[in-house]
């Protein structure tokens, strides 16, 4: 693989995400694409919102020229359900659909994935030692059902400028760096496209921001960053059962604060598919700290376990005490943050 054109590439795919957002912010605004506040918002004045269509436009194109620059694996089914979501998605934007209409093409988005590249009967937890075996039956739901929810929770968590842009950031970053630790170059690359296109995108996203990703930009990252493992295990002859894992604590923080606040919504009896402002981190805002601050406080715990979980496969030992130092401490402190009482 030339370094070359993989810097190139990765340079590209992040100036191209810079201006295409800045283009498309100004056809937002003359054709009136605007997201305009209401009592659930986070935001004060109408913003330009879909911005993370260029992401998706730049990643796929990025992912659809694999196979002819770096001759690596290019999955069709993983395109395919992009495409769904991502359409699916923009016309949600445009239109707002009902919830039932959006889930059935995030599971045909996830069934079409889990059709064309399998799924793990067997999961080993590193830090445990421990193996767990599905089968083939119950792994396929548990993939399709993995799928499905970090699509929705990537949703979720889009609520305050910055924090989903950031974490795709943080998360294509660490599944970059494995793929290169790993050798697969595919996922090495298509991961760093994803990683620079959000961080072209964060520029115009952060604080005070001037445009929303919306629901194309949230689902799209969603997806593609709960399929990595799948399209690296796609790429290597061998099984690594602990890639799925990997692929839940590369954003953690995002699954736990939505699998703790539709526990919560569930115990309270409101309906858990409606939108609210009960996430830990929109209580954060809501207590008087800056979207950037709270975005800034979850990109940091999540990079710090990224980084802390790479060390652990790649080096074990005192790593994988500070892997699980840097999961337990950070997620305590989110449920102090986010449960105590406000000032």
């Amino acid at each position: 693989m030339n370094p070359a054109l993989v810097i190139f590439s990765f340079v590209f795919a992040f100036g191209a995400s810079w201006g295409g957002v800045a283009i498309f912010r100004h056809w937002s605004v003359r054709r009136n694409l605007l997201d305009v506040p209401n009592d659930r918002s986070s935001h004060s004045i109408p913003t330009p919102r879909g911005g993370g269509l260029i992401i998706v436009i730049i990643c796929l194109l990025g992912y659809a020229t694999l196979g002819l620059v770096f001759n690596t694996p290019v999955s069709p089914g993983y395109f395919l359900g992009a495409v769904i979501i991502a359409g699916v998605s923009w016309i949600d934007d445009l239109y707002s659909l009902p919830f039932w209409s959006r889930l059935i093409a995030h599971t045909l988005a996830a069934v079409a994935l889990v059709a064309d590249l399998g799924f793990w009967p067997d999961v080993f937890v590193p830090v445990l030692d421990a193996d767990f075996h599905f089968g083939s039956s119950l792994g396929a739901v548990i993939a399709v059902g993995w799928l499905v929810w970090l699509v929705n929770a990537y949703n979720f968590m889009d609520g305050i400028d910055g924090i989903a842009a950031l974490q795709a950031a943080v998360a294509g970053a660490a599944w970059s760096i494995l793929a290169f630790a790993l050798g697969l170059q595919g996922v090495f690359v298509f991961a760093g496209l994803v990683a620079c296109a959000s961080l072209g995108f964060l520029i115009h996203n952060w604080q005070p921001a001037k445009i929303f990703m919306g629901d194309v930009g949230s689902a799209f990252l969603g997806y593609t960053l709960a399929a990595m493992p799948l399209l690296a295990r796609s790429e290597t002859k061998i099984e690594i059962p602990w890639l799925p894992v990997v692929a839940v604590l590369f954003v953690w923080f995002f699954v736990f604060d939505t699998v703790v606040t539709l526990i919560r919504r569930a115990l309270g009896r409101k309906k858990v598919w409606e939108a609210h402002r009960d996430h830990i981190y929109q209580k954060l805002v809501i207590e008087g700290r800056p979207h950037k601050t709270v975005s800034f406080i979850y990109g940091l715990m999540a990079a710090l376990l990224s980084s802390s979980v790479i060390l652990a496969l790649v080096f074990s030992g005192i790593f994988s005490a500070l892997a699980l130092f840097s999961l337990v401490i950070p997620t305590l402190l989110i449920v102090y943050l986010g449960f105590r009482k406000g000032r």
